[in-house]
């Protein structure tokens, strides 16, 4: 019974850490919002500990103030409406350049060249187109970075004219819609020059987003006629002879590649290369490590971490209104630059010297908003996630969460410790600890990604201790209800309540087998052999004498047995609920014997005090029967005269019996024994059980002996008591080697006479006559 009972709680632990690890293996989607959550909490928590931030970033913002502006204001010399005409931005990039910005990153979307814009007049009277303007303004300042969105490019003469291109496309989290990670590049397609000017040609008509690339050749479609092959050699190289370049400069080679698939950098990461002049051409990627190695001048060096498709959260600390942001709104600097072309400089302000600007949009039109849900707040400014990555790389502060292989070590160890604590207590108590550890990791990992950033599950570990517990108890409710009906349906009858209370509310018991220190009570009615002899007699006797055969005979002899056997239950009884009422545990009954114990299955230090306490009061509940009975049959002697006188039967005598008792104390072997699916007994064997039955076999009636061991218990544990003892002479007992020393514990009531007075033992003979003898004590 008890390898089932370790080896299923195992099992149950051991499945439940496996189902949670298997859930994280596979990504589970709920589970994994659960855990996104949960960093959106700590993220928030981290914000509002006062991180360390980087001071040269700022925004300009183009919010609905800023539209009205432009649409409606006389002084600039000009206005614009919504859309407006690129030299707008050209402006901006010429304030920013002349305030000495350190970059300028437009999350603006330029979608194609706008010839019909209103030009710009220059200071000559001269006009420029818009287009071209911003193009000059972008050269000229030597570091604005244009936005890349992914469905489309920036015209040519704009991604020329610019320092870098950056991708602000945006990745949010399904299902919940939180802007929580950015990828670090995406790969575009860089068409050589000659593919460019062909596309460049409106006769043509080509499309070179939709240009594929077959074996030995590149198909360029047309919006009208026949597509266009160019032919690729062995080594996918093209022939710039195909596009009418016979005649080509010194230098330049014949054959090249049609294109190349370059990194598109992430804008805020293109920010901090610019800042800390990081070589992102000669980047380190590797995904399978999980890190993106960047260095640049004077052995600068940031590693990013990122999973296996190059993503990375965003170390969210610096939202809009930060106190470290520089902010201000563009009209601010379109009404700067027009002072500064217009010669009133005296009271320009110089707030944008070494910064890194992000110019976006903060305004509330649909074709404008660029809002949306961060783990900081549910509305906000999506432009604020590359000054954020920016932030995070001037710093070395990223947020690194922990690898599969380490959230797997924590699912297990969560899980491990609950079964722990769950097998070890009670079910309250386990409860409690368990809670008790799971909110103490969530605040681990709260407290270390504040300090340091490093993202520890939450989620399914804590999943895994309260699974592990929940399994467990539920086991221990379904296994302890059985345990209990198996611990009451052996014990009710053996052991008082109060012993059966306690066993059931044992947090460990052991039934199977144990080596405990005990002391043994046997106690045999004396006198029921004789009784049983002369009953059979008589009936035999009056059996013979009325000549009764078959059914009669059989029921005459039916009824002694029956009357023999309750008298013997009468005795048996009154000794077993004795033995009970003092907290033994009846063992068994061996005919006209009583065997039981003390200390087990439920420990008691003073095991022999009790159970010698138990023997006296044994012996005196006889007493008081036997005085009952003794009592009952001098009213029938009485009774009896007359009956005789009359011609009438008399009435038959109760038996008076008598026990003789044996207590040993020692060591042995206790447990259930007997057949598992059947009846089994909880019982003891060994060495010092055997003395116990010797010394009843020796007590003879009306006695209690006692060995020494137990004796020297009751030295020990009442002095009074023991000093009461009458030390035996040894004697010699079956089975034993050595003379046993033993001593006589006194029973009787102060002043009561002794048995060979007090009663007189009868058996009737026959229906005529009665025989009296008498026992002494010892006899």
């Amino acid at each position: 019974m008890r390898q089932p009972i370790k080896r299923i709680p195992v099992l149950i632990a051991v499945g439940a850490i496996l189902l949670i690890g298997l859930m994280r293996w596979l990504q589970v989607g709920f589970f994994e919002s659960l855990e996104r959550m949960t960093y959106d909490m700590r993220a928030r928590k981290a914000f509002l500990s006062a991180p360390t931030v980087a001071t040269n970033l700022g925004f300009v913002f183009i919010d609905d103030a800023s539209i009205a502006f432009v649409r409606t204001n006389q002084s600039l010399g000009w206005h614009a409406y919504l859309y407006w005409p690129r030299h707008v931005y050209g402006r901006i990039v010429e304030e920013l350049a002349a305030q000495g910005a350190r970059a300028v990153a437009l999350d603006v979307i330029f979608d194609g060249l706008r010839p019909f814009d209103n030009p710009v007049r220059m200071a000559n009277n001269n006009e420029m187109e818009s287009d071209e303007f911003f193009a000059i303004q972008m050269r000229r300042a030597g570091n604005v970075i244009l936005a890349v969105p992914p469905d489309l490019t920036p015209p040519l003469w704009f991604r020329t004219n610019a320092f870098a291109l950056g991708d602000i496309t945006t990745h949010t989290d399904y299902p919940e819609g939180v802007l929580r990670r950015a990828q670090a590049f995406r790969f575009t397609t860089n068409w050589h020059f000659a593919f460019r000017q062909v596309a460049a040609d409106p006769e043509l008509g080509l499309d070179l987003d939709r240009a594929r690339v077959e074996p030995g050749q590149v198909v360029l479609p047309r919006r009208d006629g026949e597509d266009i092959k160019v032919p690729l050699d062995r080594e996918g190289n093209f022939d710039l002879a195909d596009f009418g370049g016979d005649n080509l400069p010194p230098g330049v080679a014949r054959k090249a590649k049609p294109f190349t698939q370059d990194r598109l950098w992430h804008m805020g990461i293109v920010l901090a290369a610019r800042e800390l002049q990081l070589d992102l051409a000669k980047a380190e990627v590797d995904l399978k490590q999980g890190r993106i190695t960047l260095r640049g001048a004077g052995g600068v060096e940031r590693v990013i971490p990122v999973d296996s498709e190059g993503y990375f959260y965003i170390n969210w600390c610096l939202p809009p209104n930060h106190p470290a942001l520089t902010e201000e709104a563009l009209q601010g600097l379109l009404w700067q630059d027009h002072q500064r072309l217009i010669g009133q400089t005296n009271e320009l302000k110089n707030r944008w010297k070494g910064k890194l600007v992000v110019v976006g949009s903060a305004a509330t039109g649909n074709d404008l908003t660029d809002r949306g849900a961060t783990p900081l707040k549910p509305d906000t400014l999506l432009p604020s996630q590359h000054w954020n990555v920016a932030n995070s790389i001037i710093t070395g502060r990223f947020i690194r969460r922990a690898p599969l292989a380490v959230e797997l070590a924590l699912i297990a160890l969560l899980g491990v410790a609950a079964a722990f604590a769950t097998w070890g207590s009670r079910v309250l108590v386990a409860s409690g600890v368990v809670v008790l550890l799971a909110a103490a990791y969530v605040v681990l990992g709260f407290v270390v990604f504040v300090q340091t950033r490093y993202w520890l599950p939450l989620v399914l570990p804590v999943a895994a201790a309260l699974l592990t517990h929940g399994g467990l108890v539920t086991w221990r409710v379904v296994f302890e209800q059985a345990e209990r009906r198996r611990v009451k349906s052996i014990f009710s009858r053996i052991v008082s309540p109060k012993i059966v209370n306690e066993l059931l509310a044992a947090e460990t018991l052991s039934l199977g087998g144990a080596r405990r220190e005990i002391t043994v009570f046997f106690a045999d009615v004396r006198g029921f052999t004789q009784l049983t002899d002369t009953s059979q007699e008589r009936v035999a006797e009056f059996v013979r004498s009325h000549n009764l055969i078959g059914e009669a005979a059989e029921a005459c002899f039916d009824e002694q047995a029956k009357e023999t056997l309750s008298t013997v239950n009468l005795y048996l009884g009154l000794v077993a609920d004795t033995l009970i009422k003092q907290d033994g545990t009846l063992d068994k009954f061996i005919g006209d014997c009583v065997m039981a114990f003390w200390g087990a299955p439920t420990p008691n230090p003073k095991h022999a005090l009790a159970c010698v306490r138990a023997a006296i009061e044994t012996q005196r509940a006889v007493y008081q029967l036997n005085q009952q009975r003794a009592a009952e049959n001098r009213k029938h002697e009485r009774e009896n005269a007359a009956c005789i006188a009359a011609g009438q039967p008399p009435k038959a005598m109760l038996p008076i019996l008598l026990l003789g008792s044996g207590i040993n104390t020692g060591m042995a072997t206790v447990g259930l024994m007997g057949s598992a699916a059947e009846m089994q007994n909880y019982t003891v064997f060994g060495r010092e059980v055997n003395l116990a039955s010797r010394l009843e076999s020796a007590s003879g009636r009306g006695r209690i002996f006692i060995g020494q061991a137990t004796y020297e218990h009751l030295r020990r544990d009442e002095p009074a008591l023991a000093a009461t003892c009458v030390e035996l002479p040894p004697r010699d007992l079956k089975g034993f080697r050595m003379a046993v020393k033993a001593y006589e514990v006194p029973w009787r009531p102060p002043g009561a006479p002794p048995l060979d007075v007090e009663f007189s033992l009868v058996a009737v003979a026959d229906t005529t006559s009665v025989t009296r003898f008498t026992q002494r004590p010892g006899g």
